[in-house]
């Protein structure tokens, strides 16, 4: 079980990003939460085995069809324990 903290610049905030988060990490069994940030970023957690972590981080780089993004951070994180996945504030 692994965790990360997903940071994506871009074209990133009003093009369905967070819902499309949400339900690609539901199809890869991960949980964590997606919110937008002041600044015009999205930043995710994803909490689960390593493989579907890792895809989420991998979907996170080119998220939906009308996103565009420029930028990428991934920060390895302790885990937490979450038991969702949500669309937080």
């Amino acid at each position: 079980m692994i965790r990360r903290r997903v940071l994506v610049s871009g074209t990133v905030q009003g093009v369905f990003f967070r819902d499309s988060c949400r339900r690609a990490a539901a199809q890869a069994g991960v949980v964590g939460w997606v919110r937008n940030l002041p600044d015009g970023r999205v930043e995710a957690v994803f909490e689960g085995d390593d493989a579907p972590v890792e895809e989420m981080v991998a979907w996170m780089r080119h998220g939906p069809p009308r996103a565009v993004v420029k930028h990428v951070e991934v920060v390895p994180e302790p885990l937490e324990g979450l038991l969702v996945f949500a669309i937080t504030d």
